[in-house]
């Protein structure tokens, strides 16, 4: 038999066997077999002496190879125990010989096992054997459980026994067919059998198509599985690489969201956490169709997805892509957090769309000092609170490490630059390993950027040691800080290199916060390990003393940077109160940087959610910082487009904005805001129009939802709602997801449905290729709303450095304060008329943007 051929899909099959057991003849046949019908098989030999442990222990490191989807055994036949053969996961047995496809076979769901090769060959060796009586002898074990159960399915009549039994002759007289699973012993006469029965050797090696004992007038018909058997398993590769191919394609989820029993009072964030049991995050994962091999398990409630699934669901159309965004806040937060797990609650747990919220990680700045965390709240809020607002999966721990390597080598350079010579340096730097000096492929890399093309590291001139060896970094230049993720305000300004062992080198220096730094924003921006680590290369940390860049690959420390990242670059799967699935990964600020969670988080749910879902995910602060950066910056670096923006409001906020008092962190709210005043709502209208009109700017659909706060009459919040929808909005709802679960959020959840179907044309707010000065001028006077622009001369004068250095088509990353369209925080609703002053001009080349620092905002990195 023929197996059919198969197109070639990457499909590759293992067969394990021991040294000893050096079958070339059995090798060739599955080599040529394979070929023929385009598989790709690998013969893996185990050491001759090989114990059941060791074959274990390799069966499991081939389980875990993802390049390995079926796994065969050619043992010896004391080697076939139940703990090998079960070692092989059921999803990769080839040879279908472990108790999980047995159960399978033996309960007769044939659909869901694959049938032994062996047992294949015997019975295509086998005419119609319906009511005959077959004896097997000496076949024993998985292969005999599983020969016997398809026998009696077929209608034969089956006995087994062993050569000693002392009814071998009688039972071999009597059957009709007799398969032997062993060599015959030579005391056994072929007379023995039946005349005309039809006899089949099964024995593990035996490869000719006959086989003769001696017995040249043996009255019965003899056959050998032999190279049938080797054909049948190419079969069962074939069956298993569908199962395989399938397996790979999208799978419609299977979610069993929680329940809730909303409180009244609403308890405690806290408390409303820990009264809800999650479910164990693979439960989850499979779920939502993850494999087995795409995740791993940090505890029983967290995961990190591996990118493979990117390319696994490569031809998978995304779901709608949903932001949610805010008017300018006051400075309690407007619940941007809380509307989008509320939103994703609603739209799984009570409509049964497929959706995923995507959530940056909080930094334990902000958990422990002002904001108390990011996990949303009330009865909308991701689960168990503590994990999410601490440590995580060690993200964020990962970044400082990786920025303070670079920031130790930075001055550890300057040091040693400053007290040797060129020739000690290069010995430093190209050391002589076993006799051989050679140049690492990022010290080739420096070679060509620096006009030098040799390869030889004995072949460079004195100029050219000189040049290679010297960054003659600039120390009033270096812009690269080390960092903390601690509320720690006394680093703020430090200074280092006070130790004897420095040799004098003392400079001024500071700590800022661990999510500030440039590597966290490269996280959220990147879209491979590849593209992150070609980043992390030019993240420019100082300038040499001809004021030309210098960059983390020029101090050759990239390959450690991408090592210290490379668990951090997968995203963290969670959940929400309800059941539903949640990614939270990276943690940008909105002001020193995007404020937007992973691009990669957001295409991994894109794909998950399938052609129907939803993906909503959060820009920080209002609509004019953190949703321009998520357009003009993110959906850049992503390639992805926006289908529906929600904007956040809240009654409160739109009468601070009208007039009313200010509203203090940790102080009560006055009257003003905990009591019905029509006027001061009515006028404070203005800035939840200008952020509408703002969105309308990038051509996205809006949605308003009114977070509503229990001390919000029903006449303020339909005046709301009334102006919103006068002003362009697709819709505004209220929401009461915080009181009620994804149950408050439901006509939310219907509203962004229907705004997702509406005609978009998403259009960015200016060309990368205009002028820096330009590219800020459109964003101050087309989103704040300021007359113009004006730059300092440190500001003007890093502009001209950047633009001359070949920075100049980034898009710009506003460092803006988020408490008023303005630079004053002061100034409420929509101010007009000013003149927005940048006071200075920053680079992150790495993460990919400019961002000029407006007015006097201090960017908090300490927070």
């Amino acid at each position: 038999m023929r197996p059919r051929r198969v197109r070639r899909v990457g499909f590759r099959v293992t067969i394990l066997f021991p040294k000893a057991r050096n079958d070339q003849l059995l090798q060739e046949a599955n080599k040529n077999f394979a070929k023929e019908i385009g598989l790709r098989v690998i013969h893996v030999c185990l050491p001759e002496g090989s114990t059941k442990d060791e074959i274990v222990s390799e069966i499991l490191r081939l389980n875990e190879d993802p390049n390995v989807q079926g796994l065969a055994l050619d043992l010896p036949e004391s080697l076939y125990s139940s703990k090998v053969l079960n070692a092989v996961k059921p999803e990769k047995d080839v040879d279908g010989l472990s108790s999980v496809n047995l159960g399978h076979l033996i309960h007769g769901d044939v659909y869901d096992c694959l049938v032994p090769p062996t047992v294949c060959a015997v019975m295509e060796l086998l005419e119609d054997i319906g009511g005959k009586k077959v004896l097997l002898v000496g076949v024993r074990g998985a292969e005999g459980a599983a020969l016997q159960s398809v026998l009696q399915r077929e209608g034969a009549t089956v006995l087994s026994c062993h050569w000693k039994s002392p009814q071998l002759q009688s039972e071999l007289g009597h059957a009709d067919a007799v398969v032997f699973g062993s060599t015959k012993p030579d005391d056994i006469p072929v007379s023995w059998v039946k005349p005309g029965a039809t006899i089949i050797h099964c024995a593990h090696g035996l490869l000719s198509e006959k086989h003769n004992y001696g017995q040249q007038n043996n009255p019965a018909a003899e056959k050998t599985v032999g190279s049938l058997a080797v054909a049948m398993r190419m079969q069962n590769m074939v069956k298993n690489m569908e199962r395989w191919i399938q397996s790979q394609q999208y799978r419609k989820w299977d979610l069993h969201c929680l329940k809730l029993q909303p409180l009244s009072p609403v308890p405690s964030d806290i408390e409303i956490s820990r009264a809800q049991s999650p479910k164990a995050v693979d439960v989850l994962a499979k779920e939502i169709g993850l494999l087995t091999d795409e995740i791993e398990i940090y505890g029983q409630t967290k995961a990190k997805v591996r990118l493979s699934l990117l390319e696994r669901l490569k031809d998978q159309p995304d779901g709608k892509y949903v932001l949610v965004a805010g008017i300018t806040p006051t400075p309690l937060g407007e619940g941007k957090s809380t509307v989008t797990v509320g939103l994703v609650q609603a739209l799984t747990a009570h409509l049964n769309i497929n959706s995923f919220a995507c959530l940056r990680q909080p930094s334990q700045g902000p958990t422990f000092g002002v904001k108390g965390g990011a996990a949303g709240g009330g009865y909308a809020q991701v689960i168990p609170m503590e994990e999410f607002n601490l440590h995580l999966t060690g993200d964020i721990h990962a970044i400082t490490a990786a920025n303070n390597l670079l920031a130790a080598a930075i001055d550890a350079r300057i040091l040693h630059e400053n007290t040797q010579s060129d020739k000690s340096l290069y010995n430093r730097l190209v050391p002589v390993v076993n006799g051989v000096r050679g140049f690492s492929a990022i010290q080739l890399a420096r070679l060509r950027r620096l006009g030098i093309n040799k390869t030889d590291p004995e072949t460079l001139t004195e100029e050219e040691v000189s040049k290679f060896v010297r960054l003659d970094i600039d120390p009033s230049t270096i812009t690269w800080q080390r960092v903390v993720d601690t509320n720690d305000r006394f680093l703020r300004k430090i200074t280092v290199g006070q130790a004897n062992t420095e040799k004098g080198f003392v400079r001024q220096a500071q700590f800022d916060i661990a999510v500030a730094s440039e590597i966290m924003a490269i996280l959220a921006l990147t879209t491979s390990l590849q593209d992150m680590k070609e980043r992390l290369g030019k993240m420019v940390v100082a300038n040499d003393q001809k004021g030309e860049p210098v960059t983390a690959e020029d101090l050759g420390v990239t390959g450690a940077l991408a090592v210290l990242m490379k668990d951090a670059i997968k995203p963290t799967l969670m959940q929400t109160l309800e059941g539903t699935p949640v990614f939270v990964h990276a943690g940008p600020f909105a002001n020193i940087a995007h404020g937007n969670s992973s691009v990669l988080a957001d295409k991994i749910a894109l794909k998950l959610v399938g052609e129907k879902g939803f993906v909503v995910t959060e820009a920080g602060f209002g609509a004019d910082i953190g949703m321009e950066k998520f357009f003009n910056i993110k959906c850049r670096a992503s390639g992805l487009v926006p289908s529906v923006v929600v904007l956040v409001a809240t009654v409160r906020a739109l009468k601070m904005h009208g007039g009313g008092p200010n509203v203090t962190a940790g102080a009560p709210l006055k009257k003003e805001y905990t009591e019905e005043n029509l006027q001061l709502v009515a006028d404070g209208c203005c800035n939840l129009q200008k952020q509408i009109q703002i969105t309308q700017l990038f051509g996205v659909p809006v949605v308003v939802a009114l977070n509503v706060f229990k001390t919000d009459s029903p006449a303020e919040v339909d005046l709301v709602c009334k102006i919103a929808k006068e002003s362009g909005a697709f819709d505004a709802v209220p929401c009461n997801h915080w009181s009620a679960g994804g149950r408050g959020a439901v006509k939310l959840a219907q509203a962004v449905e229907k705004a997702a179907n509406q005609k978009n044309s998403f259009k960015y707010l200016y060309s990368l290729e205009l002028p820096i000065v330009e590219k800020i001028r459109i964003i101050a006077q087309k989103v704040y709303g300021a007359q113009d622009i004006e730059l300092s001369p440190v500001a003007q004068s890093q502009v001209d450095r950047y633009t001359r250095q070949g920075f100049g088509n980034l898009p710009i990353c506003m460092a803006k304060t988020h408490l008023s369209l303005s630079h004053q925080p002061e100034r409420k609703g929509v101010p007009t008329g000013f003149i927005l002053p940048i006071s200075d001009v920053r680079a992150s080349i790495g993460a990919g943007f400019i961002y000029p620092l407006v007015g006097t905002l201090y960017i908090d990195r300490k927070r």
